[in-house]
């Protein structure tokens, strides 16, 4: 059976986009964290220095994302599933 055209046949992962902005957000939250601790405001300075714990996870998250590499994708030969049936319970 060949696929019917459900799911995308080229899709790509934006991780490596992703990581760009997350490198581009990291150095403008570095940034802002250090200018804004030496001009003395303390409040934008801790806002900026938790955006800056923020960038960092995400960062981390997508290089893992990325050293694990492409995962399982069925091949053209694969159907793509079928919907249910009946509606789930509940579901007026």
């Amino acid at each position: 059976m060949k696929r019917t055209g459900s799911e995308p046949v080229t899709a790509r992962s934006p991780l490596r986009m992703r990581l760009w902005f997350s490198v581009w957000g990291l150095i403008w939250a570095a940034f802002g964290t250090a200018v804004f601790a030496l001009t003395g405001r303390t409040g934008w300075a801790v806002a900026c220095g938790v955006l800056c714990l923020v960038v960092v996870t995400d960062l981390a998250m997508v290089l893992r994302h990325l050293r694990q590499g492409p995962h399982y994708q069925p091949g053209r030969d694969i159907p793509p599933y079928e919907p249910p049936r009946t509606p789930p319970a509940g579901t007026p």
